[in-house]
């Protein structure tokens, strides 16, 4: 006895599917509709890349060599073309994309990139405020305006500020207000031993200020050109 299967017949599935393309309409002068396409293509050089495009001839009159021209020029700019509309069939040759029909204008919206908006910048503080004593060899440096220590400042330590200098223990090292130009600046110390005072370039040493004020709170500042130094009661 025979067994024989039937052949299976194999179906071909169709199905549609849709792409938005870029529609090209070549106006002339060709060279200056290039000319354009350039530009765009200077400002975002992978626009084009990897979308279908579809050439639109009907405001031009181009015959075949012309056509395979500019379908040239375009490939020479990565553009490739997907096919043809709007010109007689009999002028595209074999080696050109097919001829369409039936495309459905739609708009095309380009997604700029969203610009972040630039961070607020933070104001620069005014006043440096340090709760821990500055130690020999330290050097502080604050150009902006005021400085507070609320330890002491030890000997061979500075403190230089653009503003005025306080300082909440014994001044022991050196303490260099106004540095920028601030004559109106002072230097507030609860016990002076130090080794220099100086306010907007004035300057007194440790040799220069009076002994009477020895371990005493003080405060100095300029009047005129004189660096004055008196105690803090």
């Amino acid at each position: 006895m025979d067994v024989r299967a039937d052949p299976t017949r194999q179906l071909v599935r169709l199905r549609g599917r849709s792409y938005v393309a870029f529609v090209f309409s070549p106006v002339v002068p060709i060279v200056e509709w290039l000319a354009e396409i350039d530009a765009t293509l200077a400002r975002s050089p992978g626009y084009f890349v990897g979308k279908p495009i579809v050439l639109d001839l009907a405001s031009v009159d181009l015959s075949s060599s012309a056509i395979a021209h500019l379908l040239g020029s375009l490939t020479e700019r990565s553009i490739r073309v997907l096919g043809i509309e709007g010109v007689d069939e009999e002028r595209l040759g074999a080696n050109m994309p097919p001829l369409l029909t039936g495309g459905r204008a739609c708009v095309i919206t380009r997604n700029e990139p969203v610009q972040k908006p630039e961070p607020e910048a933070k104001p620069k503080p005014t006043s440096l405020l340090l709760e821990c004593p500055v130690r020999s060899g330290q050097s502080i440096v604050f150009m902006e305006g005021d400085v507070t220590v609320l330890g002491s400042v030890g000997s061979g330590a500075e403190i230089v500020a653009g503003g005025s200098i306080h300082i909440y223990g014994t001044l022991r090292g050196r303490a260099m207000a106004g540095v920028n130009g601030n004559s109106n600046a002072r230097i507030y110390c609860q016990r002076i031993e130090a080794e220099l005072l100086a306010i907007d370039g004035y300057y007194q040493t440790a040799e220069e200020i009076d002994i009477a004020l020895r371990n005493r709170p003080a405060q100095a500042w300029l009047e005129g050109d004189t660096m004055k130094i008196t105690p803090l009661n």
